[in-house]
């Protein structure tokens, strides 16, 4: 028997699309649960690493930019110790392309909405709302997030 020595990590990204003065996150839902696009970080894998790689493989976006740089929330240890780790990314396309999971025979993933932060509240579970609060957070701290009427004359 192997012993564990740590929690599995999982990397993902919340999406953001600037549109006008409103700004757009990208949730995933599979069966009855809303997510952000994240997935287990692989052996030699950096956690940044496999948010992008996740992020290309779950919705087909491709490019992504990191305002806040590498900073990053993470989660309580869930699901047989699991913690989910999200960093903030700036998408400029809203097109998804739902990714085929080769292990299932189909995406993993059955919908997915760009949604308002208001709307994403009444859509996450408790785990990923204490996601969305900490990126609301950042979000309203940066000015280029923030609408045009808070824009100094």
């Amino acid at each position: 028997m192997q012993r564990k020595t740590g929690p599995r990590l999982s990397a993902g990204i919340i999406p953001v699309y600037k549109q006008g003065s409103e700004v757009l996150l990208l949730l995933l839902r599979s069966y009855n649960y809303w997510d952000f696009p994240k997935g287990e970080v692989e052996p030699g894998e950096k956690p940044l690493q496999a948010a992008r790689r996740e992020l290309q493989e779950e919705t087909g976006i491709s490019h992504v930019e990191f305002p806040f740089g590498d900073l990053y929330t993470e989660t309580p240890p869930y699901s047989q110790g699991k913690v989910a780790r999200y960093y903030i990314g700036e998408v400029k396309t809203r097109d998804v392309i739902l990714g085929m999971n080769e292990a299932l025979g189909r995406p993993e993933h059955h919908e997915f909405r760009w949604v308002t932060l208001e709307e994403a509240q009444s859509l996450l579970g408790t785990r990923v709302l204490e996601v969305l609060r900490w990126a609301q957070g950042q979000l309203s701290s940066r000015s280029r997030f923030q609408s045009e009427k808070n824009v100094s004359k």
